[in-house]
């Protein structure tokens, strides 16, 4: 309702996709295309990788796979950063700036020529993977409960599908058409990746005067300050405290794994420099429990009114939910095209050639990533359509652990080790029919991975209006602290054990979630809920 009591027209009219004389389908499409840019700046150095390999003389492949980690680094703190920005500021003008902001390290990546300059403008670009979270509360501030599952899969899918796209599209961009049609030679990465920098930040601008935070006539509420989230109970800020740990713990184990890397001879972070890091992290941990305990404590004390009061536990689950759903995602994407390879090697055809080559392993991999077009959107609309939030969540995370169970079969131990010292992981048959059962396999687990993805976030907006921001950017860090601690499992064990490892983790979140999610309030509300202020709540 309007602060008059009148119904909007925007409750009214049931959302439509492609009726764009509503503002919110406008703002929708308007928000999950800028989504798309940062994803597809973010992911554009693994598709130009041996491009830039081939044109740069001193670039060596560890250069790149240091690279490759720094893209991730400062990705957990930035999305915990800017989901309170959001809340202070409002959507609208912390997309723009991050959208402007992140366009000058794009660029500035495209154009060095030193491998420093490349390392500091990837650790700084890294963090433009926090768009992701300024669209979630952008969007349910248009979208009522009956129809936010469907608004946010659908923003999350279309939008993270840039990543896909850009490993489509950007090697014909850089090598054809700036390489070979403009003639721009070895530079032609270079100018590729300017031109998305470019593009991203002129889409900034146009951003801030496309959209606006609420539907006319709403109030958006903003926090006071940014700041460390707000419990209910000594018990929830026990929780949180708990939890804002493997933040922290993610990016020392990050630190970790770039300290190992080997250049010319010598670690790229020594003994002294890499306990540094560590000391660093922990004293922004201990800032952050002084903080947390400094605006809290007083707050508890006084006794929190109820209309201020949420679950956090609530919080926690779907911290965990992402974790299994997102980290494994991003982990499975980036071993998938080596697993197809390695593990069908033995595949051949009537020549004796390998079938399963990089290049079918790359589109079969991409079957992965390219379902999220509809399956995220797909889990939103479930949670919508379904009765109950929970039990839509629950068995998406049940069949997560069913599907990864099932794509540890895709092969079997040979008996053998290979060259990493790892047993040896073969198809579980022969034939080609196999293989197609495999892809059918990956297809399966994919659907309930980003399903489950686009429930999550059907659920985030519910649990506390005035911080949706915070819990969202703790939410989605969560998934990036999940990406890593899964790729650094799967560099110490085989193919087949990281797929039961993975159905694990979904598992144990079935669980953690079981327990502790609670259905949100209004879950299934046709119309937005005010306060009494009348600012909008949902």
């Amino acid at each position: 309702m309007n602060q008059d009591g009148r119904s909007s027209s925007v409750e009214e009219t049931p959302p439509k996709l492609l009726d764009f004389s509503q503002e919110r389908i406008r703002t929708l499409h308007y928000t999950w295309i800028a989504f798309f840019m940062t994803f597809y700046v973010w992911f554009n150095l693994a598709p130009l990788a041996t491009t830039m390999l081939d044109s740069v003389g001193w670039l060596t492949k560890e250069h790149v796979k240091i690279l490759m980690i720094a893209n991730v680094a400062l990705t957990i703190p930035a999305r915990i950063v800017v989901g309170a920005l959001i809340d202070r500021y409002g959507s609208r003008v912390v997309f723009t700036g991050l959208l402007i902001g992140m366009a000058i390290p794009a660029m500035a990546f495209s154009f060095g020529n030193t491998f420093m300059q490349l390392l500091i403008a990837r650790l700084i670009l890294s963090s433009v993977g926090a768009g992701f979270v300024i669209g979630i509360k952008m969007v349910a501030q248009w979208f009522p409960p009956k129809y936010i599952g469907r608004a946010e899969g659908f923003y999350a899918g279309w939008g993270n599908f840039g990543s896909a796209f850009a490993a489509m599209t950007l090697p014909w961009f850089a090598i054809t058409f700036m390489g070979d049609w403009l003639g721009l030679g070895n530079d032609a990465w270079r100018w590729a990746m300017a031109v998305n920098g470019l593009v991203m930040g002129i889409y900034g601008v146009m951003y801030y005067f496309l959209v606006r935070d609420v539907p006319k006539g709403e109030h958006l509420h903003k926090a006071k300050k940014t700041e460390p989230m707000m419990v209910s109970s000594y018990g929830d800020l026990v929780m949180y405290l708990a939890f804002s740990f493997p933040l922290m713990g993610a990016l020392m184990v990050l630190a970790w794994r770039v300290g190992g890397v080997v250049i010319d001879g010598n670690p790229v972070l020594s003994q002294g420099a890499l306990w540094a890091v560590y000391g660093v992290l922990m004293l922004f941990y201990v800032a952050h429990v002084v903080k947390t305990l400094q605006i809290n404590l007083p707050y508890l004390r006084a006794g929190v009114p109820e209309d201020e009061k949420y679950h956090w536990g609530s919080v926690a689950a779907l911290n965990t939910t992402y974790f299994a759903n997102f980290g494994a995602e991003l982990a499975v994407v980036s071993m998938l095209p080596a697993f197809y390879e390695g593990v069908f090697k033995p595949l051949t055809n009537g020549e004796g050639l390998s079938i399963v080559t990089p290049t079918v392993a790359g589109v079969v991999a991409a079957s992965f990533a390219f379902v999220n077009l509809g399956a995220r959107p797909l889990g939103g609309y479930i949670s919508d359509r379904m009765s109950n939030r929970k039990r839509t969540m629950l068995i998406y995370m049940l069949g997560i652990a069913a599907g990864f169970f099932f794509m540890a079969f895709i092969g079997r131990w040979s008996g053998l080790l290979d060259s990493d010292g790892l047993r040896e992981v073969v198809p579980m048959f022969d034939g080609i029919w196999w293989l197609v059962i495999a892809v059918a396999l990956t297809v399966f687990a994919s659907a309930f991975v980003q399903g489950a993805e686009g429930a999550t976030f059907a659920v985030i907006p519910m649990i506390n209006k005035r911080m949706t921001g915070q819990i969202a950017g703790m939410a989605g860090a969560y998934g990036n602290v999940g990406a890593v601690i899964y790729l650094v499992l799967f560099s110490l064990v085989d193919s087949k054990t990281f797929f039961f490892i993975l159905a694990g983790g979904a598992l144990i979140s079935f669980f953690v979630t079981w327990i502790m999610l609670e259905e949100p309030k209004d879950a299934f509300a046709a119309e937005f809920i005010h306060d009494a202020e009348g600012n909008l709540e949902a």
